[in-house]
């Protein structure tokens, strides 16, 4: 049985939930703002590429770089800096938002978490997966991997999750911006330091520049980390 977008608040945070009552993972996902079309597309292309049923459940992020960013930084573009807001939305997330789905959707204690996102939400989705072992997988799709200071730490601290997607546009790092310019080499070598560890990861590449197709890269991304996560049960 299939739930249509569902809407609830929590902790002052508008969530919605879209997709089967017996799921065989639980995605969740950070947005800017829920556009019901995009997020239809993609759940979608999602559920045709995983093979399986899940459960998708997005929150709204009312302040992008202060709730998603896990250290204070300098702007890169514009005039707004970057806060150090992260560790409080993983905390909503772990002990609010996954108890409160559980008890809502009667899912069992078992049910794999796959967390992911766009951008600077993907980011995050990487950097908590550093933190926590309560995520099965991490989608990371077109990740802001220029963060400052992010390369340095993921070279020095172990992810702690059983398999992350990485995916950039191929004319992502052909941008005049000094910083963001980086964001090709951050994720390949991001990607190196994940086979170097043993995690099971991948990178993909889309074309277009970082606003082509968002919600078909996510699509993308949780149906990858779905797969693998299927694959490592059989």
């Amino acid at each position: 049985m299939k739930i249509d977008m569902e809407y609830f608040t929590l902790e002052g945070k508008r969530c919605c939930v879209l997709g089967d009552a017996d799921p065989a993972a639980f995605l969740i996902q950070p947005e800017g703002e829920i556009r019901e079309e995009s997020l239809e597309r993609q759940y979608e292309a999602a559920a045709k590429a995983a093979g399986a049923p899940y459960l998708l459940v997005l929150f709204e992020v009312a302040d992008w770089n202060e709730e998603l960013s896990p250290w204070p930084a300098p702007p890169v573009f514009g005039n707004e800096s970057f806060g150090d807001g992260a560790e409080a939305t993983l905390w909503f997330i772990t002990e609010k938002l996954l108890p409160e789905v559980r008890t809502r959707y009667r899912l069992p204690m078992e049910i794999p978490v796959i967390l992911g996102g766009y951008s600077l939400a993907a980011f995050f989705s990487l950097w908590s997966v550093y933190q926590t072992d309560v995520f099965a997988a991490a989608s990371a799709a077109s990740p802001s991997m220029w963060f400052p200071g992010w390369m340095e730490y993921a070279g020095t601290h172990q992810p702690r999750t059983g398999a992350i997607y990485l995916s950039l546009g191929n004319r992502e790092e052909k941008t005049r911006n000094p910083v963001m310019s980086t964001v090709g080499d951050c994720i390949r070598r991001q990607e190196q330091i994940l086979k170097d560890n043993g995690v099971p990861c991948i990178l993909e590449w889309n074309d277009g520049n970082h606003f082509r197709d968002p919600d078909i890269r996510c699509a993308k991304g949780f149906a990858w980390c779905i797969r693998a996560l299927l694959k490592a049960q059989n």
